[in-house]
């Protein structure tokens, strides 16, 4: 069977689809357990229920909210510290170790210290997505300038470019495609940390709602829930795809 001609997102669609039938039939059959694992069908049919009554669309409007000020505040600190990095070496052979370990950290499990710092509100989500996040954007905004070919530094030497002008026109856009990867890492960072804080201080969106839900013992709607954050991702991902596209050099 030849697949070159169907679109990869149809493909993607099929495969999904064909997962999630093969687990309605188990369930049906009883050869997975309905207590833990909902009906698929049920799943989807309880998008009309949680757009409804649970306030889905206003849930979502708060998380987006918070993951676009965690995000904004991400790419612009996390740009800049890359690039402080890549500029004084001494700094960087110093603490790049550290942002590696903090990159790798359970940033989560410190909630508590932020409740205590900013209280149960917006800006703890806020502020544990922003350090959530932030690790990716500094190592990446790093690795993609020092990863510049040295065939496109010795063009602007031979034009006598001035420093300014190598980094600006030559390194930092030669950089653009690394550096979107550590921000779409830092955004998938900092999201996963916003909802989890959501779900664990009973406080936001989309994460409450799941806590909310949870607690009810409503799986269609919690997996509902957890499928339509997925979902956002990707619309997410589509997006910094396309914003990488603009920015990249020679598009």
């Amino acid at each position: 069977m030849r697949l070159a001609g169907i679109p990869p997102l149809a493909i993607g669609f099929a495969t999904v689809g064909l997962a999630l039938g093969v687990v309605e039939v188990l369930l049906l059959l009883g050869l997975l357990n309905r207590f833990v694992i909902p009906l698929p069908s049920a799943v989807l049919g309880s998008f009309g229920r949680l757009f409804a009554e649970e306030q889905l669309l206003e849930r979502l409007m708060m998380t987006g909210s918070e993951a676009l000020a965690a995000s904004v505040l991400v790419a612009i600190v996390g740009v800049s510290l890359g690039v402080l990095l890549y500029k004084v070496r001494i700094l960087a052979l110093a603490t790049e170790p550290w942002v590696a370990a903090v990159a790798a950290a359970p940033v989560v499990l410190a909630y508590p210290l932020f409740l205590v710092i900013f209280g149960r509100s917006a800006a703890t989500i806020i502020a544990m997505g922003f350090v959530a996040g932030l690790a990716p954007v500094i190592l990446k905004t790093l690795e993609g300038l020092k990863g510049v070919r040295k065939s496109l530094i010795n063009v602007g030497l031979s034009y006598n470019l001035t420093p300014s002008q190598q980094f600006w026109k030559i390194e930092f856009p030669a950089a653009i495609p690394t550096i979107f990867v550590g921000v779409r890492l830092g955004l998938v960072f900092a999201l996963i940390n916003l909802i989890g804080v959501e779900f664990l201080i009973n406080f936001g969106g989309l994460g409450q709602l799941i806590n909310d839900l949870a607690e009810r013992y409503d799986l269609a709607g919690v997996f509902a829930t957890i499928v339509f954050v997925i979902l956002v991702s990707v619309v997410i991902f589509a997006a910094l795809e396309r914003m990488e596209r603009w920015f990249r050099p020679g598009r």
